[in-house]
């Protein structure tokens, strides 16, 4: 399959661009994938698709304050995301100037923190903090970093919106979307009901938000990312199995993290890189459904959707979708996909 093949027309006027007043508010697109049926319900009906004996996986990654903005030397504007914290002084970062600046040469934050080019790394920078550390800069200085689509600042709601429920360990410059739908008392009545729970980390990473830019598939290089599966979800992951209950990943960071961990055909702990490409023709190890939200046209994560429930399938609902005008992207509606009819 090529790169085009994963286009549709989506009218700009169905991105979200701020959260609904309610976590669990917005609506939620059931899709089977034995068959391609749909179903339009809200995201609290979540809770009749569960049953007693699952097991949801989430990704407990927090976001962290990653957009700055300084100035270099000669006083031109420059905008910094982090993309990976190296170490508490190192980041690796994205740039945004009229010009790239040197090796050696340094940038300014608002508080005059002088902050140093120490070279690149392919499109990244690396830079180092002179006075204090990355995570006190970061406090002082550092904005939500909203994605692309959403055409406005950062206001103070994102600090709280862009940051799930459950988050945990930081790291992350973009949020894990799917879990921004739930709050504690779904939490607590999925519990109740019997549905387990477990988290591993991903630390998404802003390549997330690049695009594919080649149109043969095959020469497509995928970003790293970050994670931990740790013994924990391996097995809980393994009792659910035996008794019967579905593995139902909460995103696609989720995904991503336990078909890597399970890559040699056996789930086990891992830790470390993964650059784990899923598209149509990748064989499921380890999930049997997953909870997500709508992704951007083209893009690596509509291809892992597209792996799992069938790209005709896909493609159609996000045809739906747009007809019955779901809100589309981070702060959007959410899908549930799954094989073989829950109610």
């Amino acid at each position: 399959m090529r790169r085009s093949d994963f286009f549709y027309d989506l009218p700009p006027e169905l991105i979200a661009q701020r959260p609904l007043a309610e976590r669990g508010g917005s609506r939620l697109l059931a899709l089977d994938a034995t068959n391609g049926a749909l179903s339009d319900l809200r995201f609290q009906d979540l809770e009749r698709l569960l049953h007693a004996g699952d097991l949801l996986v989430f990704n407990n990654t927090r976001v962290i304050p990653a957009r700055l903005f300084g100035r270099k030397a000669t006083g031109g504007r420059v905008e910094i995301l982090i993309e990976r914290l190296l170490d508490p002084c190192l980041a690796l970062v994205h740039l945004r100037s009229s010009k790239s600046p040197r090796a050696g040469g340094h940038i300014y934050l608002e508080g005059h923190e002088a902050l140093e080019v120490r070279g690149r790394q392919g499109s990244l920078f690396a830079l180092a903090a002179e006075q204090d550390d990355w995570p006190t800069l970061l406090a002082r200085h550092g904005h939500v970093p909203l994605p692309p689509y959403i055409e406005r600042a950062d206001e103070p709601l994102d600090s709280e919106r862009y940051q799930t429920v459950f988050a945990k360990h930081a790291g992350a410059v973009a949020a894990p979307t799917a879990g921004l739908h739930f709050d504690v008392e779904q939490l607590e009545r999925l519990a109740t009901m019997g549905v387990e729970r477990v988290e591993l980390t991903l630390h998404v990473g802003a390549g997330t938000f690049q695009p594919v830019r080649v149109e043969n598939l095959d020469e497509h290089q995928m970003h790293a990312e970050w994670l931990e599966v740790s013994e924990t979800v391996v097995k809980a992951v393994q009792r659910t199995k035996a008794r019967g209950g579905r593995v139902i990943a909460v995103g696609t960071t989720s995904v991503r993290s336990l078909e890597t961990a399970a890559a040699d055909g056996v789930l086990k702990p891992f830790c470390g890189d993964s650059q784990l490409f899923i598209r149509p023709g990748y064989r499921f190890r380890v999930i049997d459904a997953m909870v997500t939200n709508f992704h951007l046209p083209e893009s690596t994560l509509l291809m892992l959707v597209a792996a799992f429930a069938g790209y005709e399938h896909i493609m159609a609902a996000y045809r739906h979708a747009v007809a019955q005008e779901y809100r589309f992207f981070s702060y959007g509606d959410a899908m549930f996909l799954h094989r073989g009819t829950p109610f």
